[in-house]
């Protein structure tokens, strides 16, 4: 997801929540997704914060919770528009912070206007009190922490609710401070991780996206010709053309139309590796797409789910890849910090760690050679003969990935913070001893071996050597209505106040320098992010400025089509009587390769008649993702062993159902999953709630003997993306799966 003033990810760090006064936790429940996060959020609450969970579901975070508000599904913009509406009216925004270090907030303002609380109340359905109330607390609350996750990103508005919070924080001036900012709980160890690398289909690692120069860059440090990584790709417009998603790939085996949009040709061949893919919705897509493929291979420890859904005969390899404890390594935490893994044992049995096989893929398609360049150039110039895995990898990964500050990372520095991690300060990350000036894990922006890593993001209260930043200057300096998009404030120790990111051409002027013939001519049409010496870099540190730039965050995305967040219902919504007045995006072509729909699907019909509740879904604290491993776990899957619904006894007993009984419930594609009725007042009578974790049961069907033998899992059941509605967010194209509508009859 991307946010409004540059990178994506978490701007403080768990152990800074202590700080926080208050801590607003929306589309969140890190008791049973994060425990770990949720014992600093405990913690900070014993220190005085106080902690407000919005939540259709009554979760384990709420149990915890000073105040559970309970919110419609899919109404997140409106909620928080509300609270702009009531901190506006009051004046308990941050004036100067706005004036200084926001570019849009006015524009803000008026949309919020259309929001008095009572309209909220009527679209959210959280009283117009109880929004005043922890609004005001919010606001008063010097700082205040907002943490969310999937349950915002998972919608068809899931960029514009990433927006809004940041937007709502900028308000309160709570960016850039400790104890404070956007802090979004990534699900497992290296999810910040895969995101860095660009293990995405519109972008190169570190955020670089697809264009020419982002090539370039990246072939220079592959030391590969940028002609012949061209000639990979049918044509240059193939080559910066954003891919499928995870989400959107069945449509390119499925659907005919969406073959233009991949030159004309289907998917044939699908290589999945370590990825639950039945998580995303519209499961029937995926086992129509995978019994069509003409090749299909899973590299995974476990037997991925969906190699037993499937009903292929042959074609289908299950390659055995190694554990985490048989690879070692770096893997990003939440908070943006790499750690290293050591290998704890060798792979065993017929297990091999994935480099191993992704190299020997490249063998066969004929280009180990290229794809391993990089590597054998960095054990030249140690003076050795081969290169030493994955130490190299690290090194060459932290000198490419420029545009984030991973540069100042190596595979040494991150051995030692994880053999001395008892010389750092748990709630500051601040090293000490031998550590000392050094932040736990180097937290990007990193941006030399000098440079202690940045624990909060955009505080320019600290020197830039002391982790100080300001809002990256990625959008020009001005934006088109012609306002300065550079800041008036410095960070100490500097001379220089807002100023563009640096680069080759700009450098002297901004820093008041003059660069040596020699250091002219190593930087030449390079910038911050782009090149292979870290001279501009190490420049800017002198002058005491972040390489990016020194500007101001943007609340108006001139480039987007909601240019502000707006509230759209959801397409499957449960007040069909809302979309007149607030309808969804236009149907939209090519966005990851399929044409998607969505106001077409919305007014498709009255989804509510026959599908009358509204449907969520979550994960259970004993199982994670799609339940594949731990539910290979004895203790484990004995704690959730079957699959369930949640459902209110009132709603329950009026369609005839008791605890406990078995149940068919229905989604708005047609499908249909057979589970266990569980009366509960965790939800309220227009709402279900179904756990994500269980898969080996298709419609009823026992999968169970579908698997090799001595694979067998200890629990299974219907999977509860087999039912949930058909949606995408608009610019990222993340499955809608945290709303939508269902059915349920007594089976």
């Amino acid at each position: 997801m991307a946010n409004t003033f540059g990178y994506g990810g978490m701007s403080n760090h768990l152990g800074d929540m202590q700080f926080s006064k208050f801590i607003f936790i929306i589309g969140a429940n890190p008791a049973v997704n994060h425990p770990v996060g949720m014992v600093h959020i405990l913690r900070a609450k014993e220190a005085g914060a106080r902690i407000v969970c919005v939540d259709p579901h009554f979760s384990k975070t709420a149990v915890k919770a000073d105040e559970f508000v309970r919110i419609r599904s899919g109404t997140d913009v409106a909620l928080v528009y509300g609270m702009i509406n009531y901190i506006v009216a009051n004046k308990l925004y941050d004036e100067k912070y706005l004036k200084e270090r926001v570019y849009g907030y006015d524009e803000v303002f008026k949309e919020a206007k259309k929001y008095p609380l009572d309209v909220v109340e009527n679209i959210t359905g959280i009283p117009a009190k109880t929004i005043e109330r922890i609004t005001r607390q919010m606001a008063e609350a010097k700082p205040a922490s907002l943490i969310w996750n999937q349950g915002l990103t998972q919608h068809t508005v899931g960029t514009n609710n990433t927006r809004i919070m940041p937007i709502l924080q900028l308000i309160l001036g709570n960016i850039g401070k400790n104890g404070g900012g956007v802090n979004i709980l990534r699900g497992h160890d290296n999810v910040q991780g895969a995101s860095d690398m660009g293990n995405l289909s519109d972008s190169l690692p570190g955020y670089y996206g697809l264009s020419e120069g982002s090539w370039k860059h990246f072939c220079q440090h592959w030391h590969i010709d940028y002609e012949w990584m061209q000639n990979r790709f049918t044509s240059k417009e193939m080559m910066e053309k954003t891919g499928y998603a995870l989400s959107t790939w069945r449509f390119g085996v499925l659907d005919e139309e969406n073959f233009a949009n991949n030159n004309g040709t289907p998917i044939k061949a699908l290589v999945v590796i370590g990825n639950g893919i039945s998580t995303t919705s519209l499961l029937d897509k995926t086992k129509a797409a995978l019994d069509k493929l003409d090749l299909v291979v899973f590299i995974d420890p476990y037997v991925n789910d969906v190699a037993v859904i499937t009903d292929r005969k042959d074609n289908l390899f299950l390659l055995p890849a190694a554990s985490q404890m048989e690879t070692s390594g770096s893997v990003a935490a939440t908070n943006r910090a790499y750690q290293w893994r050591y290998q704890v044992i060798k792979p065993m049995f017929e297990c091999r760690e994935d480099h191993d096989i992704l190299f020997d893929l490249a063998q066969r398609l004929g280009f180990k050679e290229e794809f391993q360049r990089s590597l054998y150039e960095i054990a030249k110039k140690e003076g050795r003969q081969d290169f030493i895995w994955p130490d190299d990898a690290t090194t060459e990964m932290a000198q490419s990935i420029r545009s984030i500050g991973l540069q100042g990372m190596n595979a040494k520095r991150l051995k030692q913070h994880c053999d001395n991690w008892h010389m750092f300060d748990k709630t500051t990350l601040i090293g000490m001893g031998p550590m000392k000036d050094q932040y736990y894990g180097l937290p990007w922006p990193c941006w030399s071996e000098k440079h202690p890593g940045t624990p909060v993001m955009y505080n320019d209260t600290i020197p830039v050597m002391q982790g100080g930043m300001g809002f990256r200057v990625n959008w020009g300096v001005k934006a088109p209505d012609g306002t300065d998009m550079l800041t008036t404030r410095k960070l100490p120790g500097s001379k220089i106040a807002g100023h563009p990111a640096i680069n080759a051409e700009n450098i002297e002027k901004i820093l008041h320098i003059t660069l040596t013939p020699e250091e002219k001519e190593a930087v030449k049409g390079t910038s911050f992010a782009t090149g292979n010496t870290n001279i501009l870099v190490e420049k800017a540190l002198q002058a005491g400025i972040c390489p990016y730039g020194n500007g101001k965050a943007r609340m108006v995305v001139w480039n987007w089509y909601d240019k502000i967040p707006i509230h759209r219902e959801p397409l499957h919504t449960y007040r069909p009587d809302l979309i007149e007045k607030y309808p969804s995006f236009p149907d939209k072509k090519d966005n990851f390769r399929a044409n998607l729909k969505y106001i077409s699907r919305q007014k498709e019909k009255d989804w509510k008649k026959d599908y009358p509740l509204s449907m969520l879904t979550g994960r259970l604290v004993a199982h994670m993702g799609t339940g594949t491993e731990t539910r290979s776990a004895k203790y484990l899957a004995e704690i959730y062993h079957e699959m369930f619904v949640e459902i209110h006894p009132n709603t329950a007993l009026n369609l005839g159902v008791q605890d406990g009984d078995m149940v068919w419930l229905y989604g708005t594609s047609g499908t249909k999953i057979l589970i266990k009725a569980k009366h509960s007042y965790r939800v309220d009578e227009n709402n279900v709630f179904l756990p994500q974790n269980f898969s080996g049961v298709y419609e009823g069907k026992s999968l169970i003997d579908r698997y090799p033998e001595g694979t067998k899992p200890y629990a299974i059941g219907e999977a509860a993306s087999m039912v949930t509605s058909y949606g995408f967010d608009y610019n990222t194209a993340c499955p809608e799966t945290k709303c939508g509508l269902c059915r349920i009859e007594k089976a």
